[in-house]
């Protein structure tokens, strides 16, 4: 993708399997938004080959939109409406929608029917978001931040809610700057640096592109000793001989995914 003389994405290549998780990482500026533009079908690329669903989302027609779900960061469109007349006025557009009442009760919404859009709490609202980009039924899931702003138990509500998705098969892309959101919910990672892919897999996958060391702590002649390794086994090992049995203090701290992702992250700046 290209902006006058600017590449803001240069040369994408990812593959999303059916019923799979992935999360897409990456700073400001990175390529993101524009990224899911151009799957969702809001932005034409400039060059590329490109399949969502089989079709190129540069020429949907109605039955490919039917088929995907979007759930953006913020709406504040008919915040008059009352939930489930929304709901049941979107489900109209689509040839299978879910059950409007039914779906109320999974999100956890059905005492919220009747209330008016702009009376809910941050909560109750990402789960109404989350209620307009399914109700269609769709195969595929676009989620963009999907909780800023959330507390911890609304975020955990969320996680909860995505994970029930996930086991019902459905297909979802999100982008998220929360490390610990997509440790927890994708089953892969995409990390996008400069209009590239730097990096995907899952953690362990990460760490190991990464080349992340981990981080091995003990005690010794009352000071604490640590050393940082690729095969932390084999410092544990030595230091068992070393000590001829327990090694006191013992710590081992594996890379996580803030860890390779800000390494990633410093590795990819411009020197």
């Amino acid at each position: 993708m290209r902006y006058g003389t600017k590449d803001v994405l240069r040369g994408i290549d990812l593959t999303i399997r059916r019923g799979e998780v992935v999360a897409l990482l990456g700073p400001n500026g990175a390529g993101k938004t524009t990224t899911v533009e151009i799957l969702e079908g809001f932005r034409r690329r400039s060059s590329g080959d490109v399949r969502v669903l089989g079709a190129d989302p540069n020429a949907p027609d109605e039955s490919w939109r039917s088929r995907i779900g979007v759930v953006l960061q913020t709406w504040g469109d008919h915040p008059r409406w009352q939930v489930a007349e929304l709901l049941e006025h979107m489900a109209g557009f689509y040839p299978n929608p879910r059950d409007v009442p039914t779906l109320l009760e999974e999100l956890g919404l059905e005492r919220e029917a009747g209330q008016i859009i702009q009376k809910l709490s941050g909560g109750q609202r990402r789960r109404f978001d989350v209620a307009l980009g399914i109700v269609g039924n769709p195969e595929l899931l676009f989620v963009d931040e999907p909780t800023t702003g959330f507390d911890p138990e609304a975020r955990r509500n969320f996680h909860d809610l995505v994970e029930r998705l996930r086991g019902d098969g459905l297909t979802m892309l999100l982008t998220t700057h929360d490390l610990h959101e997509a440790e927890r919910l994708a089953d892969r990672i995409v990390i996008l640096i400069d209009g590239q892919i730097a990096a995907e897999g899952t953690t362990a996958d990460l760490a190991e592109q990464a080349r992340a060391e981990t981080k091995v702590i003990w005690s010794e002649d009352g000071e604490e000793q640590v050393q940082y390794a690729r095969d932390p086994s084999e410092v544990v090992w030595q230091l068992h001989k070393k000590f001829d049995g327990p090694i006191p203090d013992l710590q081992v701290h594996r890379p996580t995914l803030e860890d390779v992702y800000l390494q990633m992250v410093r590795a990819g700046e411009p020197q």
